[in-house]
């Protein structure tokens, strides 16, 4: 049994590992790497593995950066089953297509500059016609339903409590008679977060594949997110101004419309227009809406008052592009959320370029920004930055609050793993964070009484004995 370790290694993004027994080959996420254009680019276009070689694919949750290279890895030949729970099946249906769609577009808008330069024109990594192919292949299984998905090999979802679907993977693996349990934590969820439920703890390991995302840090609580985001709202108004939320369409969005809708509720904050400027989003809050298995109890009691928490009167979602354009143009304060969270694509790229250099108005970052990203230049205060193609003062405020994130943060991963910590456990392997988390998670970890632990280089490959 061998497992190779291909991404968000010593990175947040791009999450993908691949596991050989039995002579099958199982690949656990197939995530979309973010970061540097070009870099981002090559890296996603060729796997250093080949596609039509894997056997199957086991998918933790929807997000981008776990499932966005999916539609490529089916263009290149993959063949196989595609498991995930349902919720992450109807999520990748929806973000999947809008993925390749905003591919098509940014290129298309970039491509009018670099044509009237005489440039060569820049292509989408994936189009909106590989985005659907790939979705034949998903095959939804739900939470903790043992499930034979090749020879040796059981796989069991469990809730992970990060997004709507998000799923911890364990498998159960047989070869030439030895038997081995390897654990995925994919993204790992907080407790006490609204709308969805907690992590289920899972049962012990004999490997562990454990995200370090927030390794090295603690989050804020919820009701100081909740807080900060009042105090955001409160300021800008004053000021007369806008507030920009980058957030992820799935689970961040919702996140913050869930709070606001409790503001405004209390009578917390102003009167003022919100706007989800995303189709995805739109299309996702709906998707939410058929998933109440995956809620918590706050949110189910919510529902039987017929109070819906994503939606509320001052609230309002733009599908169409003129309603977007049409936002560039209010001159009262307002809060507008858009897509993507580490603004690398889709509206919030033009609501940026419209606001970023307004003094009176604030970008509101609510989520991790990776290296390099449009979001982290922004975050570690850059005086211009660059968007869709064209170079911008920053005069905007820019403020964070991580009490947002879906993500463990050091405290609660350590947590986590503490329970799974006895002599079963052989070995972590900590991925999907970036090189100080990561090993500020070793230390903890080793400090804990667990004795092996790797944060495994890019392209490292381990024997599971």
């Amino acid at each position: 049994m061998k497992l190779r370790f291909l991404g968000a290694v010593q990175t947040v993004t791009g999450s993908s590992h691949l596991l050989t027994v039995n002579g099958r080959q199982i690949l656990l996420d197939c995530g979309l790497f973010q970061g540097r254009r070009q870099e981002s680019f090559e890296r996603n276009r060729r796997f250093p593995f080949d596609p039509a070689q894997v056997d199957a694919l086991v998918l933790s949750h929807a997000h981008i950066d776990h499932s966005g290279n999916i539609p490529n890895l089916v263009k290149r030949g993959f063949q196989g089953p595609i498991h995930a729970t349902s919720a992450t099946r109807d999520l990748c249906a929806a973000m999947l297509r809008d993925c390749a769609h905003v591919m098509e577009s940014d290129a298309a808008f970039v491509n009018k500059k670099l044509i009237r330069e005489g440039e060569r024109p820049a292509e989408p990594i994936y189009t909106v016609a590989d985005a659907i192919a790939c979705v034949r292949h998903f095959l939804g299984l739900e939470y903790e339903r043992p499930l034979s998905i090749a020879p040796g090999v059981r796989l069991t979802f469990f809730d992970a409590g990060h997004i709507l679907g998000a799923a911890i993977t364990v498998l159960d693996l047989e070869e030439d008679g030895r038997t081995v349990r390897l654990a995925f934590t994919g993204d790992l969820g907080r407790r006490q977060l609204p709308i969805l439920r907690d992590p289920v703890q899972i049962p012990p390991v004999d490997y562990l594949i454990c995200e370090s995302t927030y390794g090295d840090r603690l989050h804020a609580s919820p009701d100081e997110a909740k807080a900060r985001l009042r105090a955001v709202i409160l300021d800008a108004y004053a000021h007369g101004g806008k507030v920009i939320i980058p957030a992820f369409a799935v689970g961040r969005t919702q996140e913050i419309v869930y709070d606001l809708h409790q503001l405004t509720l209390a009578q917390d904050i102003p009167q003022l227009p919100i706007f989800v400027d995303s189709p995805l989003a739109t299309d996702v809050t709906e998707i939410f809406r058929l998933h109440p298995e995956c809620y918590d109890e706050e949110t189910h009691a919510l529902l039987i008052r017929d109070r819906d928490p994503f939606g509320f009167r001052t609230l309002r979602y733009t599908r169409f592009v003129e309603d977007s354009k049409a936002l560039n143009f209010l001159r009262e304060p307002a809060v507008i959320i858009s897509a993507s969270g580490m603004c690398e694509a889709g509206r919030v790229l033009h609501h940026l370029k419209n606001q970023v250099g307004n003094p009176r108005n604030t970008v509101l970052m609510v989520g991790f920004q990776a290296q390099n990203t449009l979001g982290r230049k922004l975050l570690d205060g850059a005086k211009e930055v660059r968007i869709l193609g064209e170079v911008h003062q920053v005069r905007a405020k820019v403020e964070l609050i991580d009490g947002y994130s879906a993500h463990a943060d050091r405290k609660e991963l350590l947590d986590y793993i503490r329970p799974l910590g006895g002599p079963k456990l052989k070995e972590v392997f900590l991925v999907h964070g970036e090189v100080q988390a990561a090993q500020s998670l070793v230390e903890g970890l080793k400090e804990m009484g667990i004795r092996r632990v790797l944060a495994p280089e890019p392209r490292q490959e381990v024997s599971l004995e």
